[in-house]
């Protein structure tokens, strides 16, 4: 299992270095950024920065989306940034949440998700593109032949298949072993079905780690579970509470749910936490004592799992990273 750490972008700039270079030297592979660019601070200034000061590790944003800039200037930059740093950098792509809703504009649809992966990785590549109704293609003379690793962030059955189908690996913001493993088989048998290997297809359980009691992992965390129930929420409002096509134990939880404030996405003062409780938190994130961390770990490693990937957003950054590096990650190298 690889390991990975996020950050959103109000990270200052010293910090970051200082961070990146703990988590590398603690065992971490991989380091991912928010991209809301209304939000936060554009996160590719950063990523240049990061690579820069670390030599093993890869970055990219978690996630991207396709309608907020030209597919040509994204797929110059990502090609730019894998070449600046020798092939070190991925992309994860979603249909645009927070970036779209907080310019109170609608997300991508899948399609154009689907379209954007599949054009981007061949201009990064080098391979004349034609996209959008450009009146002609583009191709980049300076391409060196990169395949951009590149991930979809899913949760419902028609995400899920357009991951399996089109990238290299899916985005699960959640920590629950059994949903884990659901939505890894739906993924897993949509890339055999479009005659891709499916051995070979990621699966990444984006969440927050904490150390402490339960009290203590509650408060810092739970606003995560609210940040996930605006993807479930859509999900339901497609597919009804009741349906089959989705696990009770993933929508239950938003029942009450009484709104969102994107502007304060991701966020612990995020004023609509009230329908969060102790036992979602618990369940989609990773908490505890380190051997409590280890045997959720151990749980999502055999239910798919290939990184578990850490939003660094809940205080007390260098002891999560040191203790990972002491005592987690490796009773995963062995």
């Amino acid at each position: 299992m690889d390991f990975g750490i996020c950050f959103k972008g109000f990270i200052e700039a010293d910090r970051a270095r200082y961070l990146v270079r703990m988590a590398e030297h603690a065992g971490f592979s991989h380091c991912w950024f928010y991209d809301s660019h209304v939000l936060w601070r554009d996160c590719y200034p950063a990523i240049a920065m990061c690579m820069e000061h670390t030599s093993n590790m890869h970055f990219g944003p978690l996630v991207t989306n396709p309608d907020v800039r030209d597919w040509s200037v994204a797929a110059s930059m990502f090609a730019s940034l894998a070449k600046q740093a020798g092939g070190r950098f991925e992309i994860a792509v979603g249909r645009g949440d927070s970036s779209r809703r907080v310019m109170g504009k609608k997300p991508a649809s899948l399609e154009r998700v689907a379209e954007f992966v599949q054009s981007v990785k061949a201009m990064v590549r080098g391979d004349e593109v034609r996209y959008d109704g450009a009146p002609s293609a583009v191709k980049f003379p300076w391409a060196v032949g990169y395949e951009l690793p590149t991930w979809i962030g899913a949760y419902g059955p028609m995400a899920l298949k357009c991951a399996g189908e089109n990238a290299d690996g899916v985005v699960l913001q959640i920590a629950e072993p059994g949903l884990c493993k659901w939505f890894a088989e739906q993924c897993r048998a949509a890339a055999k079905s479009a005659g891709r290997d499916p051995t070979k297809f990621k699966v990444m359980s984006a969440a927050p780690a904490f150390f402490g009691s339960q009290e203590e992992c509650f408060e810092a965390t739970k606003w995560f579970p609210a940040m996930v129930g605006n993807h479930v929420a859509d999900i339901v409002e497609k597919y009804g509470k009741e349906t089959d096509l989705v696990p009770r134990t993933l929508t239950a939880y938003v029942e009450k749910r009484q709104g969102y404030d994107y502007s304060k996405h991701g966020q612990s003062d995020n004023p609509y936490l009230e329908f969060i409780t102790p036992d979602v938190v618990d369940a989609f994130c990773v908490l505890g004592s380190p051997n409590d961390h280890i045997e959720k770990l151990t749980a999502l490693r055999r239910s798919g799992v290939t990184q578990f990937n850490i939003y660094l957003d809940n205080g007390d950054e260098e002891n999560i990273i040191a203790t990972y590096g002491q005592k987690i990650i490796p009773a995963f190298r062995a």
